[in-house]
């Protein structure tokens, strides 16, 4: 049985005047999935988050959303909601009169049931009763994905979903999200948080100028990727140091212990050298105590893509 599609694009180009801002790209994006999106500023991130919220029409190419081909900015199907560059709201009024008045607006259920309860998925219940002008970005970012959830979306499309959110907002965030794709809402997400991403997202897009110079799962990104430097820490570093240079495809890069550390390093490898160091390591009765990437594989893949995109 083929996967349903939420979101399945074609060639989707956009100019604005002499700037190409998007340049035939390709998306498909499954039903129950977060699909992150991902690339330098001026890439097309928000270009391409306006035409799947209908906030503007491509130039060229075909976008069907929710089953149904979105042809003009007003085309665009029930089920989808989101926001690009910030939520809007109302700063003179309380939270809950925000979403209650923007669900006035949208003709959507603005019950006292509906409002909580999506205030509640989002944590904001504890200041429901306060102006917006005094909420941190963070707050305000919470308030606009709960006024997205008051629509029950097929389709959610957010911009920076964890800025400014502090460790439980984000928990908040990232709970609510794991959620709606468990029960088949399709999240399309646009961070320069490369943690959010690969914490939340099965399939990355990264765009450079325009164009996506990767799409898929993440696995497969690491996978691609050259090799990458992970820090090492161990109960005997002199040992661990020594094993190391003896290993074939593994390069000792530099310590990486400050002062008083016990003696950290840094060595680079693919992920197959990598594993015969460890199997080494356990076999010299070396106990294991870190094994980290220094930058993770989605960052890696994102410089190095990104950078040979713009240098070409």
């Amino acid at each position: 049985m083929d996967t349903l599609l939420a979101i399945r694009a074609r060639g989707l180009s956009k100019c604005f005047g002499d700037v190409v801002a998007l340049d035939a790209i390709d998306l498909d994006v499954p039903q129950g999935r977060i699909h992150g999106l991902v690339g330098p500023n001026g890439a097309g991130k928000t270009t391409l988050l306006g035409l799947l919220l209908g906030l503007a029409v491509a130039d060229m190419g075909s976008l069907e959303i929710l089953g149904t081909s979105s042809g003009t900015a007003s085309s665009v199907p029930d089920g989808v909601a989101g926001f690009v560059d910030g939520p809007g709201l109302y700063p003179s009024l309380t939270a809950r009169k925000n979403l209650a008045a923007l669900g006035s607006l949208r003709g959507l259920d603005r019950r006292a049931t509906a409002v909580d309860d999506v205030l509640e998925q989002v944590g904001l219940t504890d200041v429901a009763d306060e102006r917006v002008r005094g909420f941190s970005l963070g707050m305000r970012q919470r308030l606009g994905l709960a006024a997205a959830l008051l629509t029950k979306p097929r389709l959610l499309v957010l911009d920076e979903p964890a800025n400014g959110l502090d460790p439980a907002g984000k928990k908040h965030v990232h709970g609510v999200l794991a959620r709606l794709a468990a029960d088949g809402t399709a999240v399309v997400l646009s961070s320069h948080r490369m943690d959010d991403l690969e914490a939340l997202c099965s399939e990355v897009t990264i765009l450079a100028a325009g164009r996506a110079v990767f799409s898929g799962p993440l696995s497969k990104l690491a996978a691609e990727s050259s090799e990458l430097d992970y820090r090492l820490r161990t109960s005997d570093p002199d040992a661990a140091r020594r094993i190391a240079a003896d290993t074939d495809g593994i390069r000792v890069v530099d310590d990486a212990g400050a002062p008083g550390d016990a003696g950290a390093l840094v060595v680079r490898a693919l992920i197959p050298a990598l594993d015969d160091l460890v199997v080494r390591l356990v076999g010299e009765g070396i106990a294991l105590r870190e094994l980290a990437p220094v930058v993770s594989p989605l960052e890696a893949a994102f410089l190095a893509l990104t950078q040979h995109q713009e240098a070409s």
